[in-house]
């Protein structure tokens, strides 16, 4: 780790794209990525100078980092962390893989492949609702059917039918099934097929049904031992209903990244109307839906007011991968968060973000394997705050791959801040982005009728320019919205 205290930013070359492979190998034992020049990817490792005393502050920390750099370096911040091995050298970041039943698998990544326990179809069965048929016809129906679920059926003979249910085990020696709707049984009991000649093959000048006919053979989806999804696979309904399928009742897993929220602030209420000087507190209901959404398991979340002890006490006994705070992230006789990261010997990352609103945002690494992310207490710049620091870095812990960047034309032009990016919340209409009013710090009004954010580059954009657009995670109705 470089110096508690400090700042430490990754390589120049990196990207905010990781792959799978790449946040996968979180979960890998000992596996460990390095730079071609032997030095660390993601936050420098080389130990820096001690601490500063208590109270002092770093004499560049208002030198606040680009919004896209501080994407990158909260994305493979994760990836980063490692402890220091013999020699010196640091260790690969370590997630243990989990076993969790089909119910509670969905939105998670696989951490092993899902192969097949067994041929699918395990036997022949029928495709349709009809019936089985030996040969040519007609056909003398049994009296008995076949049903899905039941034993293996007695064998049938040429010129003989059994009527059979879609999923059924076939009888032995069944040519064909035909449909329902394709065949008639006359008075004498049997059963005559009613395609055309068209759709029948011919076998010595008698028509015939064509051999295998709506039968889903044996092995025909896939045999024992076959991959079906590969590491990496993110857990959709559909591939529930394919573990299922084929015999899993758990699935091996990366766990969800686990979120511990410290509010501060003893100016905020948890109900009634807004009084005396007192305000309600907007982000001890939002955050931990909102962090679920991106995947997380929020374990706790914790009213610390200005309480510097308390808020020492609640960081350093803390066991979540990712702790956030809301407020004190500032410079005021209050804001205890700088002091005891200071104190506690964390690892500055990002200490200040060109970004408007949510400016005065930080991540930092506490410990091995442990990051704080700490939000301001506006509301609209502690959501900027999650999307621009706790999203990267949960996704990576998740071993999430990056959304594919995107950009609609703006419906209106976007008055920007001279150096920084601003975050507008928008709407989108049709093949534009509609920028909301009501953007401001403190303002949620705008952001709840969102459907994205519009990253707005320093200086503005004009009406009719493309704008890179943050989805909220509920807005698309995709995999992320897991509010349980």
């Amino acid at each position: 780790m470089t110096a508690p205290g400090t700042r430490a930013e990754a390589p120049a070359g990196d990207t905010d794209d990781l792959d799978v492979e790449e946040a996968l190998a979180l979960v890998r034992e000992g596996h460990r990525e390095s730079r071609d020049d032997g030095t660390d990817d993601g936050a420098g490792q080389v130990p820096g100078p001690s601490p500063r005393p208590a109270g002092e502050r770093p004499a560049e920390r208002h030198r606040a980092t680009p919004w896209p750099r501080a994407r990158e370096i909260a994305a493979r911040a994760a990836r980063a962390q490692g402890t220091r091995g013999e020699g010196g050298a640091a260790a690969g970041a370590r997630r243990t893989p989990v076993s969790v039943s089909l119910g509670d698998a969905l939105g998670l990544v696989l951490a092993a492949p899902l192969d097949a326990l067994t041929d699918l179809p395990s036997f022949d069965t029928s495709a349709m609702d009809g019936w089985a048929v030996a040969g040519p016809g007609p056909w003398q129906v049994r009296e008995e059917g076949v049903l899905a679920g039941h034993a293996l059926p007695e064998p049938l003979t040429d010129g003989e039918a059994v009527r059979i249910a879609t999923g059924a085990r076939i009888p032995a020696d069944t040519t064909a099934v035909l449909r329902s709707e394709h065949g008639r049984i006359d008075t004498q009991g049997r059963l005559h097929t009613t395609l055309p000649h068209s759709r029948l093959r011919s076998s010595g000048g008698t028509p015939m049904l064509h051999h295998g006919q709506d039968i889903r053979p044996r092995g025909q989806e896939c045999r024992s031992g076959d991959q079906l999804l590969p590491v990496g696979t993110l857990v959709t309904p559909a591939v529930l209903g394919l573990a299922a399928a084929a015999g899993y009742d758990t699935v091996t897993v990366v766990p969800r990244p686990r979120v511990e929220v410290l509010v501060l602030g003893d100016e905020l209420l948890t109900e009634g109307l807004p009084h005396d000087g007192l305000i309600r507190d907007a982000l001890g209901p939002m955050l931990p839906p909102w962090l679920r959404a991106l995947g997380a398991d929020v374990i706790a979340v914790r009213r610390i007011g200005d309480d510097a002890r308390a808020l020492r006490k609640a960081v350093t006994g803390s066991k979540a991968d990712l702790i956030v705070t809301t407020g004190g992230t500032a410079a005021g006789p209050v804001d205890h968060v700088h002091p005891i990261l200071e104190r506690i010997g964390a690892e500055l990352l990002v200490d200040g973000v060109k970004v408007r609103p949510g400016h005065p945002m930080l991540l930092a690494r506490t410990k091995d394997h442990q990051h704080l992310v700490g939000l301001p207490g506006n509301p609209l710049a502690a959501v900027s705050g999650l999307l621009t620091l706790a999203e990267p870095l949960l996704r990576t812990l998740a071993a999430h791959p990056a959304p594919e960047p995107y950009t609609l034309p703006l419906k209106e032009a976007v008055q920007g801040h001279p150096n920084d990016t601003r975050l507008i919340p928008v709407v989108l209409r049709g093949d534009h982005a509609v920028p909301l009013h009501y953007n401001g710090p403190a303002m949620l009004r705008g952001v709840a009728a969102a459907d994205a954010l519009a990253v707005v580059p320093p200086g503005g954009a004009r009406q009719g320019e493309e704008a890179e657009l943050l989805d909220l995670p509920w807005a698309t109705a995709g995999i992320g919205v897991c509010f349980t």
